[in-house]
């Protein structure tokens, strides 16, 4: 096994870094969600090309469960992909495949974002706002205001929220690396449902940044139909 330490340049500060451990239950298919094919290459080709071709440039580190490296490395000769990336295992986790790419990350004044695999179509400004924000403000998490009515269930009763007041969280989710790194110090909990939730556990004010709503995730069968749709609009514009 390489040295992955010595797969990361000093020619760049920044990074990204890709979560992968989707299992493709929700999908009801064998192949994880990552790996299925829309709009002539698989999902996760799409995501990394976004962040490549954004001005910010990160290094790119993809955290992939250790049983499908195998098959990455089969889907990205079959498809000629090229653009450089780390691949590293993934953990029990997402905080823990997180974890795991922070420590072959050694720049402490490094901008970090934090990525789902299966979010292809986040668009070039997004990636780049989420760097300039971070690197300002130390925490840039991107977010969509709710468009439909919110009501909240507290046993058998239901309770309206004010949607203007509601935000749908989605990735990229970028921080200093001294911030990010300090956060996942922290032991794991269930309670850690994304970056935004262990950074502020540690203590930081979480920035939101607008995000949009065709960022979406890919995690039902229906989803892949609408990621192919923005895919080829996004082509042909």
């Amino acid at each position: 096994m390489p040295d992955l330490k010595s797969q990361i340049s000093n020619l760049k500060s920044d990074y990204a870094v890709i979560v992968a451990g989707g299992t493709g239950s929700r999908m009801q298919s064998a192949l994880p969600k990552q790996f299925i094919e829309i709009y002539g290459q698989p999902v996760l080709m799409h995501t990394i090309r976004a962040f490549f071709e954004s001005s910010a440039a990160p290094q790119i580190i993809l955290a992939l469960n250790s049983n499908y490296h195998d098959l990455w490395a089969e889907l990205c000769q079959r498809h000629s992909f090229t653009i450089p990336h780390t691949v590293i295992a993934g953990g029990e986790t997402r905080f823990h495949s997180v974890k795991n790419a922070l420590e072959i990350i050694t720049e402490a004044n490094a901008i970090v974002a934090v990525h789902d695999a299966v979010r292809p179509l986040t668009s070039k400004q997004t990636i780049e706002e989420s760097f300039r924000v971070a690197a300002s403000n130390g925490t840039a998490v991107t977010a969509v205001k709710s468009r439909d009515s919110i009501r909240q269930l507290n046993g058998d009763i239901s309770a309206c929220l004010n949607r203007d007041e509601i935000y749908l969280v989605q990735t990229p989710q970028t921080f200093r690396a001294s911030v990010l790194k300090e956060a996942y110090e922290q032991p794991y909990t269930s309670l850690f449902t994304d970056d935004a939730s262990v950074v502020e556990k540690a203590g930081y004010r979480i920035n939101l940044i607008k995000g949009d709503h065709s960022n979406i995730k890919i995690t039902f069968p229906e989803d892949v139909i609408i990621a192919e749709a923005l895919l080829s609009k996004k082509a042909i514009n």
